[in-house]
């Protein structure tokens, strides 16, 4: 049987990635001291595959279709994308698949009476998945079940639907015949704006949002969190907050306080930093 043998919920900013990259300037020290902290975790916790819980940015799926929620089951896939190598400088790569697992937890050959998932044989990942990994697993090593889910594109999934995603795929994985050690990642944001009037303020867009959000994981309080991540209060929060959903998805899958609850401060604003003991 499948074994969930951690949990961990990071950042996927392409900016500080570059940044990073490059050096590692005062307000990103305790990024980059985070990430090596959870990349020796990850080495700790040798995990067979990794169940990947992010958002495309309209590099994979587009406005011409548009699902809620969407697995990818292949033996390799394609990462990055060109427009990314050549703003952020994050180069192309192949990566590992797991198809019976992702297969697995659309349902078999029927789907799962919980979801309608949709599913790709193709999947091309963007930096929502590549960047966390490269932080996570540099050698970019460990197959990957990519879990797309929609946070850019309205209507998006309620918080109490990404609550049952988790539970789903907490379900799914320990149900899975095979053997197999699970790091499930989730891939998102606290309070961020984007192409908005308060992009790009040297802080947090909404600390008030991200002081609770790490309340609710550090608590392991899925209710709250379900009730406060409404629509509206992410739009507030920050035009691109929704996919703290991702967030969400852990905690419910967890199921328990988190070990580390951490909104980082950066010149990118307040960085989120979770891990779950399983």
């Amino acid at each position: 049987m499948a074994e969930i043998v951690g949990v961990v919920g990071v950042t996927h900013n392409p900016l500080m990635w570059a940044v990073l990259r490059q050096s590692t300037p005062d307000d990103l020290a305790r990024v980059a001291a985070n990430f090596e902290m959870l990349r020796d975790r990850v080495s700790a916790l040798r995990p067979d595959v990794i169940v990947l819980i992010a958002s495309d940015h309209f590099h994979m799926l587009m406005m011409a279709n548009m699902p809620a929620f969407l697995i990818g089951k292949a033996n390799e896939m394609r990462a990055g994308h060109p427009n990314e190598e050549r703003v952020f400088g994050l180069r192309p790569a192949r990566l590992g698949g797991d198809p019976d697992l992702g297969a697995h937890l659309l349902g078999g050959r029927d789907l799962t009476p919980g979801f309608d998932f949709a599913f790709s044989d193709e999947p091309w990942l963007d930096h929502s998945f590549l960047v966390p990994l490269d932080f996570l697993t540099p050698g970019l090593e460990i197959p990957v079940v990519p879990v797309f889910t929609n946070c850019n594109a309205p209507p998006i999934p309620t918080a109490a639907r990404f609550a049952e995603l988790g539970q789903h795929l907490s379900e799914a994985i320990r149900s899975f015949p095979g053997r197999r050690r699970v790091l499930v990642v989730g891939s998102g944001h606290l309070a961020h704006e984007l192409g908005g009037p308060r992009q790009f303020l040297g802080e947090s867009p909404d600390p008030d949002f991200d002081t609770q959000a790490v309340s609710w994981m550090a608590g392991g309080d899925v209710g709250s969190a379900v009730s406060a991540a409404s629509f509206q209060r992410l739009t507030e929060a920050g035009n691109e907050s929704y996919q703290f959903l991702n967030f969400v998805a852990c905690l419910a899958l967890a199921g328990g306080k988190a070990t580390m609850a951490e909104a980082t401060p950066t010149r990118f604003g307040n960085l989120p930093f979770f891990s779950w003991d399983m």
